[in-house]
């Protein structure tokens, strides 16, 4: 089927204007999944103001190099999100599904990071509760905030990350089946601002949690 015969639902005159309302509704979605970051973007700012000198140390003990990576990753996800947009507007099923599967992969990747990040972190008793021991003990009470901060920080992220990567695998192997239907140029940019936004998410988060200590020495 091809893109100029999909079917426009009843309520739209045109595809664009179906495809504008598809965007609209995801920029509203994005706006309130920003709820759930909001609050422990105002705790992480109350750590970094009450206690500046813990939140600096206790960054410091961040995987920074596996951080660094991960930022890569996700920027490099971002740009082949991008492109396999265009491809789909353009009508090139087979690149989009195959950079759709890229996106997809390097996402997985980045949850393998993460996790691997968080194993380190477990190795170093630095989550939060009975076990949290922080080696600069003046600074513990605040560590230990912030600790709280980035696993719920980090993994929210990683679960809207495992949306985007069910997502964007879903619509991949929709069209490498000839779905171009379920996978019509709209749904798939749909998929892209969703997609761009957990990478933005990662962009505030990176500087945040791996940086601001280590800027302060």
């Amino acid at each position: 089927m091809n893109d100029h015969v999909l079917p426009v639902a009843e309520q739209f005159d045109t595809r664009d204007q179906q495809g504008e309302a598809a965007a609209l509704g995801m920029w509203i979605f994005i706006a309130t999944e920003l709820m759930f970051f909001g609050p422990l973007f105002f705790g992480y700012y109350y750590v970094r103001f009450e206690y500046p000198e813990g939140l600096a140390a206790a960054s410091r003990h961040t995987e920074v190099m596996i951080g660094t990576i991960n930022t890569g990753v996700l920027l490099t996800s971002s740009l082949l999100m991008a492109l396999a947009v265009h491809a789909r507007k353009a009508g090139l099923l087979r690149l989009t599904s195959r950079l759709m599967l890229f996106v997809a992969v390097l996402g997985i990747v980045f949850l393998v990071l993460k996790g691997t990040e968080y194993w380190i972190e477990w190795q170093e008793h630095l989550v939060p509760g009975a076990g949290f021991a922080f080696p600069d003990a003046p600074h513990a009470h605040a560590a230990e905030l912030f600790y709280f901060l980035y696993f719920g920080m980090t993994g929210l992220h990683a679960l809207h990350l495992i949306i985007g990567i069910t997502a964007v695998c879903t619509f991949a192997v929709g069209l490498m089946r000839g779905a171009e239907r379920f996978a019509a140029p709209d749904r798939i940019e749909v998929a892209g601002l969703y997609w761009h936004f957990v990478d933005v998410v990662w962009i505030f988060l990176y500087p945040l949690l791996y940086l601001v200590g280590r800027s302060a020495t």
